[in-house]
């Protein structure tokens, strides 16, 4: 079993205030539901501590709102949408941080042995966690504009290949590609594979 400082010490420590931060923010968005349903006096001390939450996660709610209203879905669930997508993207940040201190971990401690299985184990796993990171990327891109000249444009021509024959069979709905998830589940069996071949024997 590979351990290191990074994956033992430290990410636990990181892991745990991304965590807290996304528990500040779900806690605003749970208001920001309950507000968006009770309607409170605008005059009153309520309603006027509702509106502050209103203009403080107005800009983190908008996107789902635009979604929803595209279907005819009440806006008024858009903060249970923004959670959502919130918890997603923190979950797939902390495990893409995770598996980068693990990497980073592994291959010191192939080098630092000598094993050149151990070496190359991880150099594939590291491929295939940057095909990871790109996917995600990619997603992310999905709610914002760019060109083929910019960052998001080279993520995209590198995950081209692999995304797109997934979304011939499964297309997109809306703001939601289902074609991602199942290639980066599909990528996740890999990266367990290269483990037990290359490292974990």
């Amino acid at each position: 079993m590979i351990t290191g400082y990074l994956s033992t010490t430290l990410f636990p420590v990181i892991a745990w205030i991304i965590w807290t931060l996304f528990a500040a923010f779900a806690l605003l968005l749970l208001l920001r539901l309950i507000f968006n349903f009770s309607d409170p006096n605008p005059f009153g001390k309520i309603g006027r501590f509702g509106f502050r939450i209103r203009k403080l996660t107005e800009k983190y709610i908008y996107p789902a709102m635009k979604f929803l209203s595209v279907y005819r879905i009440n806006v008024k669930w858009a903060p249970l949408l923004t959670l959502f997508i919130a918890f997603v993207l923190v979950y797939f940040a902390v495990q893409i941080l995770g598996n980068t201190f693990f990497i980073i971990d592994g291959l010191a401690s192939g080098i630092a042995t000598g094993n050149p299985k151990v070496i190359i184990g991880f150099v594939l796993y590291a491929i295939l966690s940057i095909l990871i990171l790109f996917i995600f990327i990619r997603v992310l891109s999905s709610w914002f504009v760019f060109t083929n000249n910019t960052f998001m444009g080279f993520v995209n021509r590198v995950t081209n290949p692999i995304i797109l024959p997934v979304q011939r069979l499964i297309p997109p709905v809306g703001m939601f590609d289902l074609s991602s998830m199942i290639v980066l589940i599909v990528i996740s069996l890999l990266q367990t594979v290269v483990l037990r071949a290359f490292v974990y024997q």
